[in-house]
Parts: structure tokens; C-alpha cells; sequence
């Protein structure tokens, strides 16, 4: 173990007793009612990470139930899964405020179990927290009152609500939106990111997909850090997971521009991008056991569309072929010439055998791997997302995806939008978010969530958390992708803003960024107009869509000279400050 790991052995250590910048925010209910048999039943509005502080006027023996689910109008008892379920007796004294709250989860609060990584534990005077929307008090005498039941959930405590937003013309993506944002908020109770409550670990591919959405919903960077440090030091079991830590690194050099940070955790990201299974055909190779558990691919198992593992694997060779590109981009801003070369050369050698060993010339689409000629929604979406698709192949492939749908779960979804998205098929990546079935958001805000699940639904994965945030993956997508707001240097110091209205009639909203908020109004009618405002000292790169006719760019009512480049109108802008642009 070389210096750089007992240093975050030591944070991580840190991290098991602490749960800071977290803290407990009282919350009032949004209703109370009594129930025929007597008993009350408090409905909090959304679900938190908590516990509850009753307040009698006497002294009474109440039961407390707590729920995240409803059945025929009562806290559901026998909940699904791990959705919870926990009640408790406890003796009030009169005139005294009690905190209430379950016996412990021994499975998320166990930190010497050999066999997984620690769970993170919360502060010992919180009391214990778990994830309930709503309260039965039995036994309660006379009225119940707002005042004498708060629930104290749990949040980072740099948490700004007012951070970001986003609206658009379509309802559902607007309720999808402020289901996931919130879902980004609601799960930042343990300081850092963890898999929802049925083992409170952090994973790395979770946690990416948690960075990325919390970037683009609060102004926080300490959880996602704090997240890095924690599996450098416990890292989790499934192959493509280690390359993940390149891409938190590199997503906050990106967001931060601070190499410093970036430079303290450069060596120990050397041992993350597989390059250790690489074999003399430039491939990273797998074996039997990597087979049999360690090449994820997607999760649960029923969610990899069929993808047939051989002994060179196209998803885990993609993500290896990422890793080591983020990494020569790394060690270039670093100074390190020479390592950034040598990625650089590693990764064009083993581009070339990925292509020439798993691409299929006469389907135009990726195998999953050798000795197969099956080709995965998996095989092919990743190698998009990932820009590894020669220009050539880039549309047929897009056009596939689009029309096979989400043959993937939440996870796997977030990267299936980007190459959607990123290849002109924004109109198919909203089809599949609001898609009337259920594998999409849509069915998962009319189920009535607050926040989002670990699966599509119960059935494909009948033990998920209903409090896991790589669900929320459209919290940073909208904002990307819609809005079309994307740092494009490290830093934010140019900003690339590309909407993609689709069929949309408008979209407005606010992205938080180091330098400041950067605020998006487009509207998409006869012609399509832009109003931005960006902090001082923030460059754009704006490039609009150039629908039907449109000849000319105008800005503050003024034609100016633009480029058209792929059906969009480029501008530069500098300065900062309000402008209007309009396509016409």
C-alpha cells in the first residue's frame, strides 16, 4: 500500500464515523388525518432519510409506524422488497420533545463485515434514520396537532434548492425533472453517495451517475470527492466499476479545473482502467471467473439484452479504452508528457483491435464479443457514448438503439441517452423517458415515487431500493441536453450550449457552475429564439438548430456572421452578461 492509499484509508476512516456536511432539517407535514380505528396518519409529501420528534401534552404509550409505500390507504406492512417498513412503541413524557425512531438496520450499519466494503454510518446523535414518507401513531390521545410531529430528515448541508431549475413545455419532463433533482437531494443524507438504504456502500458506477446530476442540481463538490476518497480505499467488485473513479476524477477537473485535486489521486487511478488484464492483442481478456462474476455489462442480470460473454469482452474493453483516454488528458494537464504519450499510443493500438475484433462490417453494428456474432443493445450503446464509433457508423448505430428502446436498466439508460442524444437523436431520448411502459421515468413518477428506484420496476429487480439516485440520470440530462449546457473546458471556462428542442415549444432553466449560474430560454416556434445569461468572464460556443429555411443568425436583433456547421448555427460569445439570439 503506498503512501497516497493510508492517506485515504485514513479519510475514508473518517468518513464511517462522520456524515459531514450533512445535517437534519425539520420538516413539517403536509397532512394529518384520523383514521376509523383511531389511528393517525401523517403524510410528510416526499420520502427522507429521518426520523420523527413527537410532542405530547402528557404522558401516553404511542406506536409508530414508519412507511415508504401505501396500500388501500395504510402504510403498506408487508412492502415489497427492501421498500421499508419499521414501527416502534415508545413512552412520551409529557411536555418533552422524544426523538422517535426503529431499531438499527444491521445490514447498513454493520463496518467490520469482511466479505463488502464498510456501510457508511451517520452521526450517533442523529439516532437511527431511514427512508419513510409516512407515519401511523397508535394510541394517540386527543387531537395531533402539525407542531407535535416533525420529521428531521437528513441532507447535505450545503444543499441550495434555489441552485438549479428547469421547465419546458411538456409536463411529464418537468415532473421528471423535479422528481430526480429531488431524488439527488433526498439521497445526499450520508455525506457521500451511497446505493440507496439496503447496504448505505457506495459504488462506483453509482456514484458517477450521482456526481453528475448533483453537478447539475447544487453547487456541493465535497460529497462527490469525499465519495472518490471513500473507494479509493474500498473499491467494489464488477469489472467495469474501477474505470468509473477515472471518470469522477476527470468529471471534477472538468467542473472544478483544479488540478491540484485531480494531481493527489493521478497514481492510484493508474490501477483502475484494466490495463492490468490486458492481453498481447491490445485487448483487455477475461476469464472464466471474470465471467462468471465480475464482467457486469448492465444490472440486474435480466437487463443485459441477451449479451453473450466470451473471452474478450466488447463492454468491458470499451470502458477500458475510455479510462485510459481520460487518463492521457489527465496527465497532460498535469505535466506529464511522457505518461500522457503512452496512453495516448495504448489507446490508438487498442482502438484498432477493437474495432477490427468486434465490429461487424456487414450489420454495421458491435458483437459483444469474439466467437459470437450476437449483437447487445450493450455492445453497441457504450462504444457510442464513449466516441469510440468511427464518423462512418455513427448513424446506423444511432438509429439501431433509438429503435430498440430501453432494453437496459436505469443504470445503463444514462449512457444510452448520451449516445442518443450526442448523435441527433434527441427526439427518440424523450420518446424513451416519457414511454407509456415501464421502463421509463414516466412510470416511474406515475407510480407515485418521490424518489427514484434502483429498477424500472419491482419485477426487474423484486429486492431494489426505492431510494436509489443512479435512477435519476435526467437530472443532468435535461439540463445537458435540452437546455444544452455542457462545460467544454476544465472549469467552466468555456461553456458549449447545443439545445435540442425536438418538439418542444420552449425550455428555461438554471445551471449551477463554479463561475456562477449560467440561464437558458429558448423558444421553438416559427423561428427559434434564445435568450442567455452567462456570469462574467464565462466564454460560450453557442450552436443552434438551423431548422427548414433558416438563413441567417441574429443577435439583440442585429444579423451577425455565423458559421453553419451540421444543421447549427455557431457563435462564440465573451463577456458575459444577457443576450438574445434568433434563428430566422
Amino acid at each position: 500500500m503506498n503512501i497516497f492509499r493510508i492517506v485515504i484509508g485514513l479519510l475514508s476512516t473518517a468518513l464511517l464515523v462522520s456524515a459531514a456536511p450533512t445535517h437534519l432539517v425539520d420538516e413539517a407535514p403536509v397532512s394529518i388525518q384520523k383514521l376509523g380505528d383511531g389511528t393517525w396518519l401523517v403524510d410528510f409529501g416526499k420520502v427522507a432519510f429521518g426520523n420523527v420528534r413527537l410532542i405530547s401534552g402528557e404522558d401516553q404509550n404511542v406506536k409508530v409506524h414508519f412507511g415508504e409505500a401505501m396500500k388501500d390507504g395504510r402504510i403498506d406492512r408487508k412492502p415489497p422488497g427492501t421498500v421499508r417498513y419499521k414501527s416502534t412503541d415508545v413512552l412520551l413524557k409529557a411536555n418533552e420533545s422524544t426523538t422517535v425512531a426503529p431499531a438499527k438496520d444491521g445490514r447498513n450499519t454493520r463496518v467490520n463485515h469482511r466479505s463488502n466494503p464498510p456501510a457508511i454510518l451517520t452521526p450517533a446523535e442523529w439516532g437511527v434514520i431511514l427512508p419513510f414518507r409516512w407515519l401511523e401513531i397508535e394510541g394517540w390521545t386527543g387531537e395531533l396537532q402539525p407542531e407535535q410531529v416533525i420529521r428531521q430528515s437528513a441532507f447535505s448541508r450545503d444543499w441550495n434548492d434555489a441552485a438549479a431549475d428547469f421547465e419546458c413545455s411538456d409536463d411529464m419532463l418537468n415532473r421528471i425533472w423535479d422528481l430526480c433533482k429531488y431524488s439527488i437531494k433526498a439521497t445526499t443524507f450520508a455525506g457521500v453517495y451511497v446505493d440507496g438504504d439496503r447496504e448505505r456502500i457506495p459504488y462506483e458506477a453509482d456514484a458517477y451517475l450521482n456526481q453528475l446530476s448533483h453537478y447539475y442540481t447544487d453547487s456541493d463538490i465535497q460529497v462527490a470527492r469525499d465519495t472518490v476518497d471513500h473507494l479509493l480505499n474500498y473499491p467494489t467488485w464488477p469489472s467495469e466499476w474501477p474505470p468509473h473513479m477515472v471518470f469522477m476524477v476527470y468529471a471534477d477537473w472538468m467542473h472544478t479545473g483544479d488540478t491540484e485535486w485531480m494531481g493527489a489521486r493521478y497514481e492510484a487511478l493508474k490501477s483502475t482502467t484494466l490495463a492490468d488484464r490486458k492481453g498481447n492483442d491490445g485487448l483487455v481478456a477475461t476469464t472464466p471467473g471474470q465471467i462468471k462474476k465480475g464482467d457486469i455489462v448492465d444490472w440486474p442480470i435480466a437487463e443485459r439484452d441477451g449479451y453473450v460473454f466470451t473471452a474478450r469482452n466488447t463492454v468491458v474493453n470499451a470502458f477500458h479504452l475510455r479510462a485510459i483516454e481520460r487518463m492521457a488528458m489527465m496527465a497532460d494537464a498535469l505535466g506529464r508528457k511522457n505518461e500522457a504519450e503512452q496512453f495516448r499510443k495504448d489507446y490508438q493500438a487498442s482502438l484498432q483491435a477493437f474495432q477490427k475484433t468486434f465490429f461487424n462490417p456487414d450489420t454495421g453494428l458491435y458483437v459483444d464479443g469474439v466467437e459470437t456474432d450476437h449483437s447487445s443493445l450493450h455492445a453497441n450503446l457504450f462504444p457510442l457514448a464513449f466516441g469510440l464509433v468511427p464518423d462512418e457508423h455513427k448513424d446506423n448505430i444511432a438509429e439501431w438503439l433509438a429503435g430498440r428502446g430501453m432494453q437496459c436498466s436505469v443504470y445503463a439508460a444514462q449512457y444510452l441517452m448520451e449516445a442518443l442524444f450526442e448523435n441527433g437523436r434527441a427526439a427518440a431520448a424523450l420518446e424513451l423517458m416519457t414511454a407509456g411502459n415501464d421502463r421509463s421515468w414516466r412510470h416511474m413518477v406515475e407510480s407515485g415515487t418521490t424518489i427514484t428506484w434502483e429498477a424500472w420496476d419491482q419485477k426487474y429487480k423484486p429486492n431494489q431500493d426505492w431510494n436509489h439516485a443512479w435512477g435519476a440520470a435526467p437530472a443532468n440530462l435535461l439540463p445537458r441536453y435540452l437546455l444544452g449546457v455542457e462545460a467544454q473546458q476544465p472549469g467552466w471556462a468555456t461553456v458549449r450550449i447545443r439545445p435540442n428542442p425536438g418538439t418542444l415549444s420552449f425550455a428555461r432553466g438554471k445551471v449551477p457552475t463554479p463561475r456562477g449560474p449560467v440561464s437558458i430560454h429558448w423558444k421553438n416556434a416559427e423561428h427559434f429564439r434564445m435568450e442567455v445569461e452567462l456570469p462574467e468572464g464565462l466564454a460560450a460556443r453557442v450552436e443552434l438548430p438551423a431548422f427548414g429555411k433558416s438563413t441567417s443568425l441574429f443577435r439583440e436583433g442585429a444579423r451577425v456572421r455565423a458559421a453553419r456547421v451540421d444543421g447549427r448555427f455557431v457563435l462564440d460569445l465573451t463577456g458575459g452578461g444577457r443576450t438574445v439570439l434568433e434563428v430566422r
